[in-house]
């Protein structure tokens, strides 16, 4: 099992306080470019959306490790927050790169599965697919109603167990570092 995310302990609110910057567009493009001759894709396909994990650099940093040394092949995302930031859903297919919390490009993934329902309906192999905590549904669900909690708070929406949630698994193509 990969490193064990500590945001569930009681001062989680104090550790995971450091806001994210946005990408560096030519870091993502190199790694793009480094992708494309390491896999010999092809070179027409645009350079795919950047991204992170969680929302404070401390919570990039502890999740993309999950993805590149660990466990973590699925993700969720509350829909009012793609709604927020003006984002289609996922589709099977997509391609994105995530980066760690200083913003540096870690990961090529494409989605596999996707799939939207309540935050209630998670299961206990998605929890397990999520590879962090102890990967058990009831771990799932306390950590990611904290996130949500938050998530929902920062855009004036009152949170509820239902919210509707973005379920997504996703294959790791390609990573540095």
């Amino acid at each position: 099992m990969g490193p064990t995310i500590s945001w569930m302990n009681e001062d989680r609110d104090r550790r995971y306080v450091t806001p994210l910057s946005a990408p560096i567009h030519n870091e993502v493009a190199a790694f793009w470019a480094r992708y494309v001759t390491a896999s010999r894709a092809d070179p027409s396909v645009p350079l795919p959306p950047s991204w992170c994990f969680g929302d404070t650099v401390e919570l990039a940093h502890e999740l993309i490790e999950l993805v590149v040394r660990g466990p973590k092949r699925a993700t969720a995302g509350a829909v009012a927050e793609y709604d927020a930031d003006g984002e289609l859903l996922p589709s099977v297919g997509d391609l994105s790169i995530v980066t760690d919390g200083a913003m540096r490009p870690r990961a090529l993934l494409a989605t596999t599965y996707v799939r939207v329902g309540p935050l209630s309906s998670v299961d206990e192999q998605f929890a397990w697919d999520e590879g962090e905590g102890d990967r058990t549904r009831e771990w799932w669900l306390k950590a990611h109603t904290w996130y949500f909690s938050r998530s929902y708070a920062r855009l004036g929406l009152e949170f509820h167990s239902d919210i509707p949630v973005v379920y997504e698994r996703f294959a790791v193509l390609y990573y540095e570092g």
